[in-house]
């Protein structure tokens, strides 16, 4: 699992989603965009650690973050989603799913492995 940054997220805030450079770091992507009370976002943290399979996975608790109240405003309006933990699943750079929490197997359907 790779963190994102401060920096990450008002880049995505400035161009309406994540860069390239994430987007496209591998074939298959998810981002998690959580806080870190949630206790669905605790469950789903403790497999996706463990994930063996071939993806690259983001995750920021933005409520750490500096920008923590433009991101979720951001996350809110142009996502339009209001739930933590919230996932987006990218394949080829190319959104193919979000969902908010969900377990292993429908996780790996959503990003398509």
């Amino acid at each position: 699992m790779i963190a994102l940054t401060d920096g990450d997220l008002q880049e995505a805030i400035r161009l309406g989603d994540f860069s390239d450079r994430i987007l496209n770091s591998h074939e298959r992507v998810a981002l998690v965009l959580t806080q870190s009370w949630c206790p669905q976002w605790m469950m789903m943290r403790h497999w996706l650690h463990k994930m063996d399979e071939d993806l690259h996975i983001y995750w920021a608790e933005y409520e750490k973050m500096d920008s923590y109240h433009s991101f979720m405003h951001f996350k809110e309006t142009v996502y339009g989603n209001y739930n933590v933990p919230y996932v987006r699943y990218y394949n080829g750079g190319r959104l193919v799913g979000q969902s908010n929490y969900c377990n292993r197997e429908s996780f790996l359907d959503q990003i398509g492995l």
